[in-house]
């Protein structure tokens, strides 16, 4: 099992430190969020500071930047710190976010992705020295590359990239055109072996893919820490998000593969009366059970197994991307010997 946690966006002062200390304690990599911050300026920071550890954007905000944008960052990063350490993390974000927070055009989101994905690697092909760039589409057209706007070569494949997918559309665009998915962590064990495998596998297959080449990330929560105070403040955490996500109709489906519909309607009906704070009551122990594996350091990793092995790659550590993970190394250690599917060589 390949682990991931987050570092401290908010200071970039700190963020050499943190990846020094992510990497010495045994983490597979970090992982950044476009929520208050930029993903990527922490990214390159940590990469300075650090040797092994993977850097991945989990994720940056797709149609806010061109796609030669997201070539450019994403060629320096792979240049500057080895192209196997790095994976661009794209997802599309809402209708709302794109419109009205960062103001750019919003059109179905998967056929445009399709071509965002295709079109970063073309642009990476051209500088590759694959042939000129001509890159046509619906939605994006590159077809201009002068050899003064050509970054430096550098050995080694271009980074990877991966697609933040909860829908059935997306999902297909990312078994099809990405290197790994990141699934959204309002997700249970039954819905993802049920429902997201299979669309998956056929993407996979199209292809012409083996599993071992494709990485699954995330689909659910991690709760852990070193005693039970510390396990009980973040499953109360994990309770109001799985009720802040379970209100929103888009998510629906995970709750009705488990019976709870109604818990669905009735979280959304209270949100447009805004009782936002009375949210996390209506959700169990049982349904937050549904969403996370749960358990001290001395337990979480028989409990990671069972939530997510055989199906999920890699996992985040840190339940609240605000806050890091403290997994000690041998707890590492002991989630690195569970098997997986995906190999990255």
């Amino acid at each position: 099992m390949r682990v991931f946690t987050t570092l401290p966006q908010e200071n970039l002062q700190k963020v050499g430190p943190a990846a020094q200390a992510i990497e010495a304690a045994g983490y597979t990599g970090v992982s950044t969020q476009e929520n208050r911050h930029d993903p990527f300026l922490a990214l390159a920071v940590a990469g300075a500071a650090t040797k092994r550890i993977e850097l991945h954007t989990g994720v940056a905000i797709s149609f806010a930047r061109s796609p030669m944008t997201v070539a450019n960052v994403g060629w320096d990063l792979a240049a500057s710190y080895g192209p196997k350490r790095v994976t661009i993390g794209l997802g599309s974000q809402v209708r709302a976010h794109n419109e009205r927070r960062f103001s750019v055009p919003w059109t179905p989101p998967a056929p445009r992705m399709r071509e965002y994905l295709q079109a970063v690697r073309a642009i990476w092909a051209a500088w590759k020295g694959d042939g000129k760039l001509a890159y046509e589409g619906k939605h994006y057209r590159f077809t201009l590359m002068t050899p003064n706007f050509v970054p430096e070569a550098y050995d080694g494949p271009a980074p990877r990239l991966g697609l933040a997918a909860v829908g059935p559309a997306m999902l297909k665009v990312a078994a099809e055109e990405s290197d790994d998915v990141k699934l959204h962590v309002f997700c249970t064990r039954k819905y993802l072996a049920d429902t997201i495998m299979p669309i998956l596998e056929a993407g996979l297959a199209k292809s012409g893919r083996a599993r071992h080449q494709f990485e699954i990330s995330g689909g659910g929560f991690v709760v852990t820490g070193k005693d039970d105070e510390a396990v009980a403040k973040l499953f109360d955490w994990v309770r109001y998000r799985v009720a802040f996500y379970g209100s929103t109709p888009a998510y629906w489906p995970v709750f009705e593969a488990h019976g709870l519909g109604d818990l669905g309607r009735k979280l959304n009906a209270m949100t447009r009366e805004g009782k936002w704070d009375q949210l996390a009551a209506q959700v169990s122990d049982d349904v937050v059970h549904l969403f996370a594996a749960v358990g001290r350091h001395d337990q979480i990793a028989k409990a990671i197994e069972a939530r997510f092995g055989g199906l999920v790659d890699s996992i985040s550590a840190s339940a609240n991307s605000a806050k890091p993970s403290d997994m000690p190394p041998d707890l590492l250690q002991d989630l690195a010997r569970i098997p997986t599917p995906y190999r990255h060589d």
